[in-house]
């Protein structure tokens, strides 16, 4: 496997992957970066959770040039969720190059939008619509733009926005490499390929079919506001040696292992917001034993390599199949058995089928458990630690002690009591959470799942609205900016067919 000293990048960026703990590259990105790197254009068919942002984002921001303050490369995502994740990852990637990335989707302050284009970045990711709203405000411009990467390419057919792509391609300049990712390859993505690319090599990787046969897969339906409480009487019952609790964003893993503190647990949280020296710090703790609990993101659980991690927890369900994988897969590891148990309001119960039909096994289905299956479970402990000293010498000078005990008291009532000094009985302190929205598979438009999450809301939904392309603008009634000059005639890529050629 390469590792990314293999790339001949810029040492800046090769210092934040480090930083970030990728150390071997996988396999889309193995294929994807030497090409990239090379200024050729690519098709790279890839599932998310195979790396393909990294596949795409370290070559991009490798070939940055931080001395021109202009837009020199745009990526486009079917939603803001998305739009927000690749953002995150770039700026990581290029924080010790000095690399601006901006963001923008619907549903944001437009005003806080342009002035951050106003502060000339060097990377704008964005969702369709909203970029079209820019481009026709003129509040930013893509003529000197050298590198685009659409994104999810299916998922944006889907929802409607391949007719806003064609306008925005037209728009940027003939002479640049563009990279175009997507899970299937529905012939108007070819088509697409073909009419604005050039020579494209073709990188297909499948994500990996992982089986774990010594993790059990258990999932519980729970409403959002319970779902503390549940995660806590959870390790009451199991009382975890070491345990992963994933959130989904860096906000709940925040909260998460706060509220944890609160209640007693020795938990602390790990996400893309920290500095090496607190990341390297709480792993340190947690391989050590000193912590039992780690809440973690996504990206700041990869590459962990931690062994002993008996339960793992989904908090917050994980955006796309892929990733739950790489969630359980942190246990069971070495022959040892581990549990996974995963959280799922009642409107995420599709994508939990998604998940099984990717991980190729099911879940069990859990009840909710109660206040005193936990206290239970912490008795239960509490007797087992007892048991584990009556089999050692170590009591031996509490003998006398008991025996004077006993003249006081019957031999069940005095164990009783000991037994009540050893439970953890469990902690009932109130905890506010700040709530998340559920995922939800999205249907396809012949009613079938799509097989992945429907990440956006009402705002993803008004900001396809805005961009679809009726010919007028739909809110003032204005013929709407077609982005292609005299007729969209623009020259260049727009209009010839070029055949893909296989890597």
């Amino acid at each position: 496997m390469a590792t990314f000293y293999d790339f001949d990048l810029n040492h800046q960026v090769v210092r934040a992957l480090t930083e970030m703990g990728f150390e071997e590259a996988t396999p889309i990105q193995t294929e994807t970066i030497p090409t990239a790197l090379e200024g050729k254009d690519i098709i790279g068919q890839a599932q998310t959770g195979t790396g393909k942002t990294g596949a795409f984002g370290i070559p991009l921001i490798n070939r940055i040039n931080v001395e021109e303050a202009h837009v020199q490369a745009l990526i486009l995502a079917p939603t803001r969720e998305l739009a927000n994740q690749v953002a995150e990852s770039l700026v990581s990637f290029g924080k010790h190059k000095g690399v601006r990335t901006v963001v923008v989707y619907g549903g944001q302050d437009m005003r806080k939008q342009i002035n951050d284009l106003k502060r000339k970045p060097h990377v704008v990711v964005a969702t369709p619509g909203r970029l079209m709203d820019h481009m026709r405000r003129k509040t930013i411009r893509l003529n000197e733009v050298n590198m685009v990467v659409l994104d999810e390419a299916d998922e944006m057919l889907n929802m409607g926005f391949i007719e806003d792509i064609e306008t925005i391609l037209k728009e940027v300049p003939t002479e640049r490499q563009t990279l175009l990712f997507s899970a299937t390859m529905p012939k108007r993505i070819e088509k697409l390929a073909q009419q604005f690319m050039s020579n494209p090599q073709l990188i297909a990787v499948k994500a990996k079919e992982v089986t774990m046969e010594n993790i059990e897969q258990q999932y519980v339906e729970v409403h959002e506001k319970e779902k503390f409480d549940v995660l806590s009487r959870f390790m009451d019952i199991h009382s975890p040696e070491l345990a992963i609790v994933f959130g989904r964003t860096k906000r709940r893993v925040d909260e998460l292992s706060e509220a944890l503190i609160k209640r007693g647990y020795r938990a602390e949280g790990i996400h893309g917001d920290l500095n090496q020296a607190k990341r390297d710090s709480v792993l340190r703790k947690f391989k050590g034993g000193l912590i039992d609990v780690l809440v973690a993101t996504d990206v700041a659980a990869r590459g962990l390599d931690i062994s002993g991690v008996t339960h793992v927890y989904n908090f917050d369900l994980p955006q796309d199949p892929e990733s739950y994988v790489h969630r359980i897969g942190r246990t069971g590891r070495a022959g040892k058995s581990g549990l996974a148990v995963t959280f799922s309001t009642p409107r995420e119960i599709d994508h939990v089928r998604t998940i099984e039909q990717v991980s190729k096994k099911k879940m069990t289905k859990v009840a909710k458990p109660s206040y005193d299956e936990a206290l239970r479970g912490q008795q239960e402990q509490a007797i087992e630690q007892l048991r584990s000293l009556v089999g050692s010498n170590e009591a031996d000078s509490y003998r006398k002690a008991a025996k004077d005990l006993l003249q006081e008291t019957d031999a069940t009532t005095a164990l009783a009591a000991a037994l009540k000094l050893l439970t953890k009985e469990p902690d009932t302190t109130p905890v506010r959470l700040t709530g998340e929205a559920p995922l939800r598979v999205k249907k396809r438009r012949d009613g079938g799942g799509s097989g992945k999450p429907y990440r956006g809301g009402r705002r993803d939904r008004d900001d396809r609205r805005r961009s679809s392309y009726r010919g007028k603008d739909e809110r003032s009634g204005n013929r709407r900016y077609s982005g292609g000059g005299q007729g969209g005639s623009q020259g260049g890529r727009g209009g010839q067919k070029r055949k893909f050629k296989n890597a």
